[in-house]
């Protein structure tokens, strides 16, 4: 059973490496969704310790500070909290490159597999979205 109008149909047969291809193409496609959730997550976590640092800068060195480790609330000197949120904005970055490694890997694989399936399917397959 045919789905295409009479002028659209085509005669490419999809070989099982094709689907395979086809296959990884969608899972590469939601796995780079993932990443790029998680880098704007990551992102925007490493804004808020950019503002929370110039707001501590402000803060006299002698004064407790409270800190968020995990759920709970310590109080640190103001010097000690500021290496801390050095730290912890390194480790963003850190993340943050590595995500974008991996999207970057993402994509490159995601340009070959376009062009092999655009090759051999023309305008036959949406890879776009």
């Amino acid at each position: 059973m045919e789905l295409l109008p009479q002028g659209q149909r085509n005669n490419i047969k999809v070989a099982f490496e094709d689907q395979q291809k086809i296959n990884e193409f969608s899972k590469l496609i939601m796995r780079k969704d993932t990443i790029a959730q998680e880098l704007t997550l990551q992102k925007q976590e490493k804004e808020y310790l950019d503002d929370v640092s110039l707001e501590i800068e402000l803060i006299d060195e002698d004064e407790p500070v409270q800190y968020k480790i995990g759920d709970l609330f310590i109080f640190m000197k103001q010097s000690k909290v500021a290496t801390q949120l050095e730290e912890d904005a390194q480790r963003l970055d850190n993340k943050i490159q590595i995500l974008e490694d991996k999207q970057g890997g993402i994509d490159a694989r995601l340009d070959v597999l376009k062009a092999s399936l655009y090759a051999k399917f023309g305008d036959n397959i949406n890879l776009e979205r």
